[in-house]
């Protein structure tokens, strides 16, 4: 039954570690918001400098409003520029991301609230000194107290708190989402650490889109780098001085990669399960050997070689069946474990349990045959004789 165990085992937490993944990853996805596209600024060449000079194309709010106008597939965009900076509540401080923004940004994510309320447009307008919380910078800053109309400073510049996000949970980066504020994105640039170009104050780090539908995303894809190159003034010959990404799509070829390894590494440790089907088999023609004379006695008796064949049949299946409930603890016991300690997700889907224990059984099915029908094909007078 040890190779069973070891195969079933190893099939079970090899499982366990693909399905969680795959879910850790839909998860991050429906963080991210349905249809979200972002749009960032790419390395360029500098003008005027000698060769080998780069500098960071720009990005700005009026491209935002464009793509909204002109592009009929895309629903929302949000403009933002962002930075790592101190927020401090009397003794308490982190170390959070700051970002600048447009309520239009909690339409584009799905990102509900937990109580209070978004920006106001005059808030927007006349950069106001407002501040939204992550759940986790809420939770560092406040502890159990409302933070909702309480003062936090940034740079030294105090923000009135008027809102907490719902839980968002880590990024694809592993990122914790949770851990920001979020202000004006004309506060941002006043106030803070201005645009993200010295030369163009409506300069943005990044503008999310959200599409109309799923189908419309790689027409918006397309959409958008058209309309940015026009707007931008490319040649047919030069680059684009943007990049397009789909989040979503990122994250799910990392998946489809880690889901092929997965089961690969299942395959692998299935192999386990064919040496201890090989293993039950012999041990079952050494146990028709050893059980010769039985079986002779059972067949002059009035058995049938039907009989004697279910008996054996049914002792290798039992075996396996037995192999495989072990082999199930073991595993589900080992995934839990690596889980707690390494901190890797897993998900024992009942599916895989079943389907584990179900391949036990046939392994001792199909090796269990040979023994089975040899042991049935015996000579009653033979068996008899045997010593």
């Amino acid at each position: 039954m040890l190779g069973i165990i070891v195969g079933v085992a190893s099939v079970v937490s090899m499982v366990a570690f693909a399905s969680g993944a795959q879910r850790e990853v839909a998860r991050q996805i429906q963080t991210l918001g349905a249809n979200v596209l972002m749009i960032a600024p790419e390395w360029i060449q500098a003008t005027g400098i000698s060769d080998g000079q780069y500098e960071l194309a720009v990005l700005n709010e009026l491209d935002a409003k464009a793509l909204v106008e002109i592009v009929p597939e895309i629903a929302l965009a949000a403009p933002s520029v962002r930075d790592d900076l101190q927020v401090i509540n009397n003794k308490n401080s982190v170390w959070v991301t700051v970002n600048g923004t447009t309520s239009t940004y909690f339409s584009v994510r799905e990102w509900p609230l937990q109580s209070g309320r978004h920006f106001s447009s005059q808030e927007l307008s006349g950069a106001a000194k407002v501040a939204l919380l992550g759940r986790d910078t809420a939770q560092s800053l406040f502890g159990d107290e409302n933070p909702l109309g309480k003062t936090i400073r940034i740079l030294k510049a105090p923000f009135e708190v008027i809102g907490v996000l719902a839980k968002k949970g880590t990024a694809g980066s592993g990122r914790a989402q949770d851990e920001v504020v979020f202000v004006p994105i004309s506060t941002a640039k006043r106030r803070l650490f201005g645009s993200s170009n010295v030369t163009d104050r409506g300069a943005v780090d990044y503008i999310l889109v959200k599409a109309t539908s799923t189908r419309a995303v790689r027409d918006v894809n397309q959409a958008v780098s058209d309309l940015l190159r026009q707007r931008h003034r490319l040649r047919s010959d030069q680059e684009d001085d943007f990049r397009v990404v789909n989040p979503a799509a990122t994250m799910e070829a990392q998946n489809a990669a880690k889901k092929t390894i997965g089961w690969l590494l299942a395959g692998i440790a299935s192999v386990s399960l064919i040496v201890g089907g090989i293993s039950i088999m012999n041990i079952m023609l050494v146990s028709v050997a050893e059980r010769t004379r039985e079986i002779g006695l059972r067949i002059a008796i009035g058995a049938r070689p039907m009989d004697v064949q279910y008996q054996f049949l049914m002792e290798s299946i039992l075996l396996c069946f037995i192999g495989g409930l072990i082999g199930l603890l073991i595993g589900g016991g080992l995934a839990i474990v690596v889980s707690n300690l390494a901190g890797w997700p897993v998900y024992l889907s009942p599916l895989s349990m079943i389907g584990s224990i179900g391949l036990a059984t046939v392994v001792g099915m199909v090796f269990g045959y040979i023994p089975a029908r040899y042991a049935s094909r015996l000579d009653p007078v033979a068996a008899l004789k045997f010593e």
